[in-house]
């Protein structure tokens, strides 16, 4: 055979390699609504900077028949491109091959990028869309799954990880998206389950759903497992493509600056009319980071999970900035179980990847309730204290009303090594408010009082009087200072710009001990 033929070959091996599972199998996915491997790429990634690894892997299992069952490239497409310019690794996993069920080939594809994205320090992204581990292959497609979430453990806080639900994944195949920074799902074509409805069935007697079970909206507001949903494939993708944009491609690296076209010094006169009058009115937290944030920069992550608290990206001046805040139109703002695993989780890749920390407090305390002591909040609580504590990334804290209790101390308190904490006027800083406050100074008084309700009023004001403003905590250098709730936006690109080459290291060890 000469050089033309050999050529020839090469040429109809890769074309076979792009037809995966064939017509049939393809025409299926599109019936439920999914797009084959190779169509998400093409929408995620840059146009033509899809570079192909192993398109001619096949698996290498020879029971059950399966030698006479092989299909180029196995049920994986993997490689490396560029979103906006920047590089990254990626696979895509093809259901119209074997249900994209895992092979050890198709592990060994997965390890190959992983160690390439590992050694050239820039993120990988992963399409999942499996029937899970390749039963043919026994404890060989465990051991491919076990190769994976090793290299998921070593690379995390290394290189920023993102994980793309677009199918089933279930059992084994589930805990490789888990370990990985941020889980993307799609509405009633994705689930994630360890074991399935069949087995729920079986075991427990209960009857229930795919989508009930481990679907996009279960995961994104219930369990907390999928930081995002979408309509569609094509949606997800996208939004993968925006999300991508506030990420370093690596520890060492910055997040990437936008010029955006929005003055620093802004000032919004709306900022000093937006908290009520009455401490127990609630108002929108988002209002206030949309406001004080780049134009259009805000882009939530759990948006649906533990509403208590927000948590997400921003730009203040085209610098990235990790936003915890707390709700108080939901549970008025008050740190749960739920939120105070949310906000941890989010706090630690922050500081894990350069991001600076911003946090808007309005906080209570946290929330009270047997279950929520029987859920174990004290431990849960104690893992966003620890995650404010170990981070050494600039943090920046802005007290627009309540600061009470434990949580304040935990809300990146200077304390805790806040860097910058500023306070509207309107702030409240006290060990609890004043109602609880006075019952508890005043129990004996207002037990032996003709008047107790009168009393408890007068106390309540002096308490009001005495508390109810940051002047206490900024007279003691608790507060850096107290602002004009207009001058926020420069303040904080200010202060960010102030901290930019902040130096802060922590006692030399193997690894804290965070409460799980």
């Amino acid at each position: 055979m000469g050089t033309k033929e050999k050529i020839e070959e090469l040429k109809k091996l890769g074309e076979k390699a792009k037809e995966g599972g064939g017509e049939e199998r393809t025409k299926k996915q599109y019936e439920k609504k999914k797009l084959t491997a190779r169509e998400r790429l093409d929408i995620l990634l840059d146009p033509d900077s899809f570079i192909e690894f192993d398109r001619f892997v096949t698996h290498r299992c020879r029971d059950f028949n399966m030698e006479k069952k092989k299909i180029l490239g196995d049920s994986l497409v993997s490689g490396y491109g560029k979103i906006d310019g920047r590089p990254l690794f990626v696979f895509s996993q093809d259901f119209t091959v074997f249900g994209g069920t895992l092979s050890y080939a198709h592990a060994e594809k997965m390890c190959k990028i992983m160690d390439l994205a590992l050694k050239t320090g820039v993120p990988v992204i992963g399409l999942n869309d499996s029937g899970g581990a390749r039963i043919q292959e026994g404890v060989v497609s465990l051991a491919g799954y076990a190769e994976i979430f090793w290299r998921n453990t070593v690379v995390s806080g290394v290189i920023p990880q993102i994980s793309a639900i677009m199918g089933p994944a279930a059992g084994g195949a589930v805990y490789s998206p888990a370990i990985t920074d941020f889980i993307f799902m799609v509405d009633k074509s994705s689930y994630m389950f360890i074991t399935g409805p069949d087995v729920v069935k079986t075991v427990t007697h209960e009857e229930v759903t795919f989508d009930e079970l481990g679907g996009a909206q279960i995961h994104s507001s219930k369990s907390g497992v999928s930081h995002f949903t979408s309509t569609s494939d094509e949606e997800c993708l996208l939004l993968i493509r925006k999300f991508f944009t506030y990420l370093p491609l690596n520890n060492l690296d910055d997040p990437p600056r936008n010029q955006i076209d929005d003055p620093p010094d802004r000032m919004d006169e709306i900022l000093n009319e937006i908290i009520p009058d009455n401490p127990n009115q609630p108002y929108d937290m988002k209002t206030i980071i949309e406001i004080v944030m780049d134009k259009e920069s805000f882009l939530e992550i759990h948006k649906r999970y533990a509403q208590n608290i927000i948590v997400g990206f921003g730009r203040l001046d085209g610098y990235v900035v990790g936003i915890v805040a707390q709700q108080p139109m939901i549970l008025a703002g008050c740190l749960d179980i739920d939120a105070s695993i949310k906000g941890a989780r989010f706090v630690r890749f922050c500081d894990a990847f350069n991001i600076p920390l911003i946090t808007f407090e309005d906080v209570p305390g946290f929330l009270p309730g047997v279950s929520q002591e029987h859920g174990g909040i004290i431990k849960h609580g104690a893992k966003l204290l620890y995650a404010f504590c170990e981070a050494t990334v600039p943090k920046i804290t802005l007290i627009t009303r309540k600061s009470y209790g434990g949580a304040y101390c935990v809300l990146s308190s200077k304390q805790v090594r806040g860097d910058i904490n500023l306070a509207w006027p309107t702030a409240e800083i006290a060990v609890m408010g004043p109602e609880g406050a006075v019952n508890i100074i005043f129990r004996k008084e207002l037990k032996e009082s003709k008047s107790p309700e009168t009393l408890r009023k007068e106390l309540v004001k002096e308490y009001e009087d005495k508390f109810s403003n940051p002047y206490i905590s900024a007279s003691l250098g608790y507060v850096d200072d107290v602002i004009e709730p207009k001058e926020t936006r420069p303040r904080l690109i200010q202060a960010l710009k102030m901290l930019e080459n902040k130096q802060t290291r922590l006692p030399r060890k193997k690894h804290g001990n965070i409460p799980l």
